[in-house]
């Protein structure tokens, strides 16, 4: 695993909406999401860092193996890149997003890591 994707602080963290990763607002403007960065596109864009990630999360998961992890199962992460992941992210996707996600040739089903909303 490489370090490069493990936040360096606790402070001003924030997790991808759709991957749930976990890394500072610098990170994500640095290094783009590992799993995420073809899709969303994060490196160097900072309206798209603040649309599609959020400071409220719940949780954390030091990912280290995950396609032998149960965990990483029923996180719908297993075949995510190594890293540190949120339980569970406030919010949404933008609409538009989550359309061209859907509809586009790129075929991602979005789910929600936001628990509050399936209650």
């Amino acid at each position: 695993m490489s370090l490069d994707s493990v936040p360096k602080e606790l402070r001003n963290l924030r997790a991808c909406l759709l991957c749930s990763m976990v890394k500072s607002f610098d990170q994500f403007e640095n290094d783009g999401c590992e799993n995420c960065e073809n899709l969303l596109g994060f490196r160097n864009n900072a309206s798209m860092i603040q649309q599609c990630t959020s400071s409220s999360f719940d949780g954390m998961i030091a990912l280290i193996t995950t396609q032998d992890s149960w965990v990483s199962k029923w996180q719908h992460i297993k075949n995510c890149a190594p890293g540190i992941y949120a339980v569970s992210v406030s919010g949404r996707l933008p609409e538009h997003i989550v359309r061209e996600l859907e509809e586009d040739r790129r075929g991602v089903r979005y789910i929600s890591r936001d628990r509050r909303q399936q209650n």
